[in-house]
């Protein structure tokens, strides 16, 4: 099992998921939406694994401070485009938990969790 964790290193909430995660002792990977930038294909994970209307975050500064042009016609490819242009407009932060399947059975097993849940969070581990 493999467990990355989407944020921003300043976001208050990215560091409260961080700091549960450290104290059930659950190792994972950072990953800097303003730092490291977003890739194509993991957005596209994200949205096979919660819908755009849950990973848009239209309550962040990025978002009001958009054109309001740049806003409509809004739909599942514009907020696509709108994030990839901006990582920060991502809801965060994102957990993505994947276990491997070492059978030769199909894909691995891919769970998001958009934004921070400490019940979620610590089902992970139990």
């Amino acid at each position: 099992m493999t467990i990355t964790v989407y944020g921003i290193k300043t976001c208050d909430t990215c560091r409260k998921a961080r700091r549960q995660l450290d104290a059930m002792d659950v190792a994972y990977r950072f990953h800097d939406l303003r730092e490291d930038g977003l890739d194509p294909r993991q957005l596209d994970a994200f949205l096979a694994g919660a819908d755009w209307q849950t990973l848009l975050n239209t309550r962040s500064t990025t978002w009001r401070q958009l054109d309001p042009a740049d806003k409509q016609p809004f739909d599942a490819e514009r907020a696509r485009e709108l994030m990839l242009a901006h990582p920060t407009l991502i809801k965060r932060p994102i957990l993505q938990r994947t276990v491997l399947q070492r059978t030769g059975s199909g894909s691995d097993d891919t769970l998001i969790i958009a934004g921070f849940d400490a019940d979620r969070y610590a089902a992970l581990v139990s």
